[in-house]
């Protein structure tokens, strides 16, 4: 039995990156949640690592459900956003141990994903961001898009007066026929304005509702999911598999998008994978920065399934998302033709930039045998 002897992360405010060492000196790499991630790392060494010391280093979701049986009175997010370190890097440790890319350990193979260019911006004009996507459109190939509509919770208060009104048709019509398009409320809405809004984008040809109404209030995105000839999305946020069941159970939403990193791993997500399997809903999971987990989406998305029709896509650069660039050494997003390719090498298929390493708050928990 290969057993883990030593956890080792480096982190700062954003990212959080975690090294697997076994007794035998074989090594994974993982990632925490990101934001907040100096916190999460304060977590996975306090309630994470003393219960993964010594155990079995390819036994994945058995020692994630320990982990959270052995911490059941902290359940919720920073315990998840935690669990995602280790699980992350005993999936990339078991690959590199067998020679596979994490695709084909669950199944799957390495190719092209479809990606939909995915805009994080609220401050930007209609005109401004229709501009900056029809530019992607012709530059790289995208034929999918997703943009911002309401205020983040913003109980029907918009980012400014006519905001939603105006991005829906401008933007739409910028795109033209021939592409998906799809639009973000980040939980904006009361139901009644869900409803009005979706209308206005069924007109305009889009496809795609994400989280029109506060999250955690499953009833009211039923009650507009029920409404609505569009696919209404959600998910992104919940990590309790209760929750899921149940969002599921009462044909909440009509696509999942579950986040690796929020829901503590790989392990954890597939779960949530299989579940919407059982239900007939395709699974398109969150991933909205160019971190590790867009590379752990791409692996869960070439092998199950009910994968949804494109992988989610960052456009955002170093003036929106400073912090997540020279992350990575080479390019591992890569886009041509509006597509992405699945790292073919083993586990993650990726390597860690020694130095953004070199810069980060380093701690060790180590076996004591």
């Amino acid at each position: 039995m290969l057993r883990i002897a030593k956890l080792e992360t480096f982190a700062d405010e954003f990212v959080c990156f975690v090294k697997l060492t076994t007794d035998a000196g074989t090594t994974g790499w993982g990632q925490t949640s990101t934001y907040n991630a100096d916190i999460t790392a304060q977590v996975f060494h306090r309630q994470v690592a003393p219960w993964a010391l010594g155990a079995d280093a390819l036994e994945v979701l058995p020692l994630v459900q320990r982990i959270e049986e052995r911490e059941h009175k902290y359940p919720g997010s920073y315990r998840c956003r935690a669990l995602a370190g280790l699980d992350t890097a005993m999936w990339d440790l078991r690959g590199k141990l067998e020679g596979k890319p994490v695709v084909e350990l669950l199944g799957g193979k390495p190719g092209k994903l479809r990606a939909y260019a995915s805009s994080m911006k609220r401050d930007i004009t209609p005109k401004d961001e229709a501009t900056r996507l029809a530019r992607l459109r012709d530059e790289q190939g995208f034929n999918a898009f997703k943009w911002r509509v309401a205020a983040e919770c913003g109980r029907d208060v918009d980012e400014w007066p006519g905001r939603t009104e105006e991005v829906i048709p401008v933007v739409s019509r910028a795109l033209g026929d021939g592409v998906a398009k799809l639009v973000d409320a980040n939980s904006g809405f009361s139901v009644k304005r869900a409803i009005e809004v979706g209308r206005v984008l069924e007109a305009h040809g889009i496809s795609h509702f994400e989280e029109p109404v506060p999250y955690w209030q499953l009833e009211q995105t039923r009650e507009v999911t029920a409404a609505l000839d569009l696919d209404v999305t959600g998910g992104e946020q919940d990590w309790d598999l209760a929750t899921w069941q149940r969002m599921m159970a009462m044909r909440a939403v009509d696509i999942v998008q579950p986040d690796v990193m929020y829901m503590g791993g790989l392990s954890r997500t597939l779960l949530v994978a299989e579940m919407a399997e059982q239900h007939g809903l395709p699974c398109t999971p969150h991933s909205a920065n160019l971190s590790l987990v867009t590379i752990c989406t791409m692996h869960l998305l070439g092998a199950i399934p009910n994968a949804g029709k494109y992988l989610e896509f960052s456009i955002e650069g170093a003036d929106y998302y400073p912090w997540q660039q020279e992350l990575f050494l080479g390019d591992p997003y890569r886009v041509d033709s509006g597509c992405l390719t699945i790292p073919s090498a083993p586990g993650w298929g990726v390597d860690i930039n020694p130095a953004w390493l070199a810069k980060a708050t380093y701690q060790c928990s180590e076996w004591q045998r």
